[in-house]
C-alpha cells in the first residue's frame, strides 16, 4: 500500500514538472534525457575546469623553477600569479557557460568584460607602484597617499564598471548622465558631509598636524590617529577616542604641541615672603638635574625663575623640557615633579604659604557682653609656672 501511493506521488510530480518544464520551452521534455544531459554536461565542465587548473598548476611551476625560489617570495611573483589564477578561471566559465548553452555574442561579451577588468586591476597595481615610490622618494605625508589612494580607487572604479556594463550593450552616455544627477542630488541632500570632505583635503594638503602629534582642538587634548576624509580621530590620556567633524577642525583653533618637536613645562612654585628665592632655587635644582625624563642639553636647561609678587606669596615657575615621546605622559611627569618638589621644600624649612584670613573683631560692640565677662576670667587666671 506504502510503494503504490509513494509511486503514484512520484509519478504525479515527474508529470507536473514535466508540465511546466514544456510550458517554459514549448517541447517535451523526458525526465531520463534531462538527467543525462545534465550529468554529461556535468562532467564535461568538471574535466574544463581540471584541464584549466592543470594549465594555471603548470605555468606557475615553470615560472617559479625558471626565476627560482628567492624570487618567486617577491610581491611581484604574487600578482602575477593571482593574474594568471585570474585567467584560468575567466577561461573555466567561459567554458562551462558554452557547455550549458550561452550564446556567442554573450560568451564574447563576458571575455572582453574579463579582459578589461584584468587590464584596470593591472594599471591600478602599476599607480600604486609609482604612488609608493613617490612617497619614498619625496617624503610624502601617508595621509595625503591615503587621499590620493581613496580618490583614484573610486575614479578607476567607476570607470571600470561602467566599461565592463558597456561590453554587455549598456548604454554608457546614459550611465554616466544618471549617475551625474545621482551626484547632484546627494550634493544638496549631504552639503554638511562634502563639507567635511573638503574641509579634510585642505587639512591634509595644509598639514597643520600629523598623525602622532599631541593637538588641542575646540579644547579637545588629544593624540591624532587618524585623519580620515570627513573626521580626525584623537585619543585622549584616558584611552576615550574622540572623532571631530574636519569643517569643524578646519574652523577651530588648532595648538599642536609636537610641531616643534620638544616641549616645555611650566609647573608653578609658591614659597613665603620670608623665604630666599636663591635658597629655593638651589634646593630644587638638584631635583630637576636628577628626573630622568628632564632634558638638559643646550638651551634646555632647566630652570626656577621668579615670575611674580602674589597677595601672600612669591610666585616662581620650574620650567623643564620633554620629549615629544614623553607627550603621552605629560602629566604624569608634572606629577612626579610637584611631589619631590614638595618633599625638598619640606625637608629644607621653606614655607608653602596657603590663603588665609584674618578676622578682627575689636569693634564689634554687639559682642560685647559675651566677650567681656571671657576677658575678665583669662585675666583672672594665675599664671601657670612652667
Amino acid at each position: 500500500m506504502a510503494e503504490t501511493f509513494t509511486a503514484a506521488v512520484a509519478e504525479q510530480v515527474g508529470q507536473n514538472l514535466g508540465d511546466a518544464l514544456q510550458a517554459l520551452t514549448g517541447e517535451h521534455v523526458g525526465w531520463g534525457e534531462l538527467m543525462a544531459q545534465l550529468l554529461s554536461q556535468l562532467l564535461i565542465s568538471i574535466l574544463y575546469l581540471a584541464l584549466f587548473v592543470g594549465a594555471y598548476l603548470l605555468l606557475i611551476g615553470a615560472i617559479r623553477l625558471v626565476i627560482g625560489k628567492e624570487r618567486a617570495q617577491k610581491p611581484l611573483f604574487s600578482q602575477v600569479r593571482s593574474g594568471a589564477r585570474y585567467l584560468a578561471g575567466l577561461g573555466a566559465l567561459l567554458a562551462i557557460l558554452a557547455q550549458f548553452g550561452a550564446s556567442p555574442e554573450f560568451l564574447k561579451a563576458m571575455a572582453r568584460a574579463g579582459l578589461m577588468a584584468l587590464g584596470f586591476f593591472v594599471a591600478w597595481m602599476i599607480v600604486g607602484r609609482l604612488m609608493k615610490e613617490g612617497v619614498a622618494r619625496y617624503g610624502m605625508d601617508p595621509s595625503i597617499r591615503q587621499l590620493v589612494e581613496n580618490l583614484l580607487l573610486v575614479l578607476a572604479g567607476t570607470l571600470a564598471v561602467v566599461t565592463v556594463l558597456a561590453q554587455f550593450g549598456f548604454d554608457v552616455l546614459s550611465i554616466i548622465a544618471g549617475l551625474g544627477i545621482v551626484g547632484i542630488a546627494v550634493g544638496f541632500a549631504a552639503q554638511s558631509t562634502l563639507a567635511n570632505f573638503i574641509a579634510g583635503i585642505t587639512l591634509l594638503i595644509e598639514r597643520p598636524f600629523h598623525i602622532g602629534d599631541w593637538v588641542t582642538i575646540n579644547g579637545q587634548d588629544g593624540k591624532v590617529i587618524k585623519i580620515a576624509l570627513r573626521t580626525t580621530w584623537l585619543r585622549t590620556r584616558d584611552n576615550i577616542f574622540t572623532m571631530i567633524p574636519n569643517d569643524s577642525v578646519a574652523s577651530s583653533d588648532i595648538v599642536n604641541y609636537s610641531a616643534e618637536g620638544v616641549t616645555r613645562l611650566n609647573i608653578p612654585v609658591g614659597i613665603a615672603y620670608k623665604e630666599s628665592v636663591k635658597a629655593a632655587r638651589e634646593v630644587l635644582m638638584p631635583v630637576l638635574l636628577g628626573h630622568p625624563e628632564v632634558l638638559q642639553g643646550a638651551g634646555m636647561e632647566p630652570r626656577v625663575m621668579l615670575t611674580s609678587l602674589g597677595d601672600s606669596s612669591m610666585n616662581l615657575e620650574v620650567k623643564v623640557w620633554i620629549t615629544p615621546d614623553n607627550l603621552d605622559v605629560q602629566p604624569r611627569i608634572m606629577a612626579d615633579i610637584l611631589e619631590q618638589i614638595k618633599e625638598v621644600l619640606d625637608a629644607a624649612g621653606i614655607e608653602i604659604p596657603f590663603p588665609h584670613l584674618q578676622l578682627f573683631i575689636d569693634d564689634a560692640k554687639g559682642l560685647k557682653p559675651i566677650l567681656e565677662p571671657l576677658y575678665t576670667k583669662l585675666a583672672a587666671k594665675p599664671a601657670v609656672n612652667k
